[in-house]
């Protein structure tokens, strides 16, 4: 499919998560072969700043394209402004705007999801974006801000006329935020009312799930979100659900290990090891997932330091458990 001029030649994508798709895990999903990838949110206001941290989160790979950096705010001259920042620091192909975290600092600060509510602004967003960047614009959002207030179909709708390229639609609303079950119908909703590509997100834990998701909804492309925590190899497996083969196997843990310490490796490259070995504890216990007899490892994991503990855990982990 085509957003805008970009074209993409993949039907799943690794979707944005603070505190998950950074560069160095987005890099590890690409080597496995996920076809787009989209950074962890950018705050507009701190751009405009220059925010040294803000800047690091927003760095590409050499290699990473077609990619998209995800900006939020709600404030219409900044968001422009960051826009026009982002394409003077970095080379994206897409910009793509939250307009779906339901986290409640972001949202009660008129943020995010809370666009939602404000569908004219929301639309003055995505025309000030446009300006600012003179790249495609994706918006993400949400089914809408709660149950009585369901309105994704005439936002989106509205988004595509202010200059939207694409739209990204989690199946649930801001104040369910992860629980319950993702709406698909919702998703299937939008991709009948809109010309523009819809990217389908919310409940996609398994490869079979992102085939059952774009069969149902029609949309173009899956968005994979927690169902990626500690799993790259969702993306492998999906294309292949998709595409009607096989499904491959899950690697030997060995070589998810190694996969996982190739990844921390990166992160030390680019943040430092400190906060890389921080940020280790919780995606190496993800990669831990359902293996049993994991639990000593899993409290060693909590307790990483530097990088000589990393490849300590994963000579025992290879040694003890494979």
């Amino acid at each position: 499919m085509k957003i805008g001029t970009v074209e993409l030649n993949s039907k799943v994508a690794l979707a944005p998560m603070a505190g998950v798709s950074d560069l160095a895990y987005r890099t590890v999903c690409r080597e496995l072969g996920c076809g787009y990838t989209v950074t962890e949110m950018i705050s507009a206001k701190a751009l405009c700043y220059q925010d040294k941290k803000t800047c690091r989160i927003m760095e590409l790979g050499p290699e990473e394209h077609p990619v998209a950096i995800q900006l939020f705010g709600s404030d219409v001259v900044c968001m422009e402004e960051a826009a026009a920042k982002i394409m003077e620091l970095e080379c994206p192909d897409i910009l793509d705007i939250n307009m779906g975290c339901p986290v409640p600092k972001v949202a009660n600060s008129g943020d995010g999801s809370a666009l939602m509510k404000d569908p004219d602004k929301a639309a003055r967003i995505v025309e000030a974006v446009k300006r600012g960047c003179g790249i495609p614009v994706t918006v993400k959002t949400r089914k809408g801000w709660d149950k009585g207030h369901v309105n994704a179909v005439e936002v989106t709708k509205i988004l595509e006329s202010a200059g939207a390229d694409a739209i990204t639609l989690h199946g649930r609303t801001k104040t369910q935020m992860y629980a319950g079950k993702a709406d698909w119908d919702i998703i299937r909703a939008v991709k009948d009312a809109l010309t523009i590509p819809v990217i389908a997100n919310g409940d996609i834990f398994e490869p079979e799930d992102a085939a059952h998701i774009l069969r149902y909804t029609g949309a173009d492309m899956a968005m994979i979100g927690r169902g990626a925590f500690g799993d790259p190899w969702i993306f492998p497996r999906a294309i292949a659900a998709i595409e009607g083969r096989e499904i491959p196997p899950h690697p030997p843990l060995a070589q998810r290990c190694q996969v996982a310490r190739h990844q921390f490796d990166l992160a030390r490259q680019q943040k430092g090891e400190k906060i890389a070995c921080l940020e280790a504890r919780k995606h190496y216990a993800w990669y831990l997932r359902g293996v049993s007899h994991s639990s000593y490892w899993k409290q060693q994991i909590s307790q990483i330091t530097t990088m000589e503990d990393i490849d300590r855990i994963t000579e025992g982990i290879c040694r003890e458990l494979t």
